[in-house]
């Protein structure tokens, strides 16, 4: 990609790249959808046999297939030796079908009509500072589109839940709520790792489906239960060594972020965590480029959502009466862990 400036003076480059940018993330799912990195990875490594392989026209040399397979040598998804393609590391790693670090499934949320929707119109988005969807967009209630987040986004997440396993998971019993639960395996991921733990998780009904299932596959479903309803209103149960809420705050504005924290503060057992993981940008709002590009998102999808900063977050727990919070870099997710404790 273009940088923003040049030393021989203005490039119209990055202008026009980023105009046609839709094409990136189309041709991404076009690979995916025909299981193109799949094929690669079997040894179909040329354009011929990549069609024949996906069911796609052999006509004109198999001009569909060769025209995409560029774009994502272009793109550095693949390599190109003569009329060889071969994936690049990434793309082995987390887009062949047969990896076990697949998540090409992510792509069903990620690119989801209704989750693009609002981006073609960002105009009017900017210019109220809230989603078009309907209600209070993506945290509207009961939404169906968390079902799908369920199902789709569990590979992405599966090494992130194991890294904070590593580091929350601990030993003795422990008691665990798992907020905004979703797939549910960063609670999942500590009771494997804890024999002691048992996990409580928090969702929508029509989600808890999915977690509840995932926790008979993993086997702790005798040490998982579910807990239906919205994590503003219903009553959480009980007190909670570790309360995990994951991915979650950012769909919300600050107020409603510190009452969320004022309830887990409450929830918690003295000395008890609240674990966040979050996409955290450095104070300059710009940096690191993930985590600060995910404000966008949350501008798109949500009436008062942000990307927050360490700072802010810091203040949030303060406020709700944690005596302290500490931010640590993962090393299997763009996200930052948080731990705040209840003195």
């Amino acid at each position: 990609m273009s940088t923003p400036s040049s030393a021989h003076g203005p490039n119209p480059a990055i202008i026009f790249e980023t105009m046609n940018a839709y094409q990136r993330s189309a041709a991404l799912k076009a690979a995916i959808d025909l299981e193109v990195f799949t094929e690669i990875a079997k040894g179909n490594n040329t354009a011929k046999a990549i069609a024949a392989a996906t069911g796609a026209s052999a006509s004109h040399n198999a001009r569909g297939v060769r025209i995409l397979c560029d774009f994502l040598t272009i793109m550095g998804l693949l390599s190109k030796d003569g009329e060889t393609y071969s994936l690049g590391i990434d793309a082995a790693a987390f887009l062949d079908r047969n990896s076990p670090a697949y998540f090409g499934g992510a792509a069903r949320f990620i690119l989801d009509p209704q989750m693009m929707a609002p981006f073609s119109n960002l105009t009017q988005i900017v210019k109220t500072g809230r989603t078009t969807m309907p209600d209070e967009g993506t945290v509207s209630h009961d939404n169906p589109i968390w079902v799908e987040f369920a199902e789709a986004m569990a590979p992405m997440q599966f090494q992130a839940a194991q890294e904070m396993a590593g580091i929350l998971s601990g030993d003795g019993p422990m008691n665990i709520l798992d907020i905004a639960a979703g797939h549910g395996l960063f609670g999942i991921a500590i009771a494997q790792k804890n024999s002691g733990a048992r996990v409580t998780a928090l969702d929508w009904a029509s989600v808890l489906a999915v977690a509840t299932e995932n926790a008979k596959k993993m086997g702790v479903a005798d040490r998982h239960k579910a807990l239906a309803g919205d994590a503003f209103a219903v009553d959480f149960g009980g007190t909670y060594d570790l309360i995990l809420v994951t991915n979650f705050f950012h769909h919300f504005d600050v107020p409603t972020c510190e009452g969320l924290a004022q309830k887990i503060f409450a929830a918690l057992s003295p000395g008890g965590r609240c674990a966040t993981l979050e996409f955290v940008p450095n104070d300059d709002r710009v940096s690191p480029p993930a985590a600060a590009s995910f404000a966008m998102m949350m501008l798109g999808s949500t009436a008062d959502g942000d990307a927050y900063t360490f700072a802010e977050y810091q203040k949030i727990f303060a406020n709700a009466g944690f005596a302290s919070s500490e931010a640590r870099t993962l090393q299997k997710s763009p996200g930052t862990l948080i731990v705040s404790r209840k003195a």
